[in-house]
């Protein structure tokens, strides 16, 4: 717990947040799917960390590379070590801010633009977020879609036909607000 404690505060501090207006998760989730002729690919991971600061419509997300599971061990393995290379990019980043975004209104879909950064590269994305307010919170979800190409992530010539080039990526967070211990 207070390892989790210390990411949050570094990433707020390094965003040059404050306190008022905060809102945070550490069990957003994010899933992918990428369909391929031999075998679908899909994996999930619950503890992914996001920061929504609505004084300045910004949100920043960071997600451990190993915290994904799949169905199968194996799939697990080779993701970690052949493609995404865990061990030298242990996490992936997202930066960005929230476009047409009311706090007030109880149900709306913004426009979210920013940084994504993945396996040692950088790409700016936009996507559309469902966003629901529920009491004191804030409901995020949606889906985009990803170019493997786009990141650098190395596929093997004789697995190429069977790699799918676009991911479809689906995220879920639920945001209270911060308070700092």
């Amino acid at each position: 717990m207070q390892k989790i404690t210390l990411i949050t505060l570094l990433l707020l501090t390094s965003l040059g947040w404050s306190q008022d207006n905060q809102y945070a998760t550490s069990q957003g989730s994010v899933s992918f799917f990428s369909y391929t002729p031999v075998e679908n690919i899909k994996a999930s991971n619950d503890l992914v960390y996001s920061l929504l600061d609505l004084d300045k419509n910004q949100i920043a997300v960071r997600m451990l590379m190993r915290a994904f599971t799949f169905e199968k061990a194996l799939m697990q393995q080779h993701f970690n070590e052949s493609y995404i290379e865990s061990d030298i990019y242990p996490k992936a980043t997202f930066a960005g801010v929230l476009e047409n975004f009311d706090p007030a209104a109880a149900q709306q879909t913004c426009l979210i633009s920013g940084t994504f950064s993945l396996h040692g590269e950088s790409q700016q994305i936009q996507f559309k977020s469902a966003v629901n307010k529920q009491g004191n919170s804030y409901v995020f979800s949606g889906d985009f879609q990803l170019q493997v190409a786009d990141y650098n992530i190395k596929i093997p010539v004789l697995l190429r036909p069977n790699i799918a080039k676009t991911v479809s990526v689906t995220f879920n967070f639920e945001f209270l607000p911060y308070e700092a211990e």
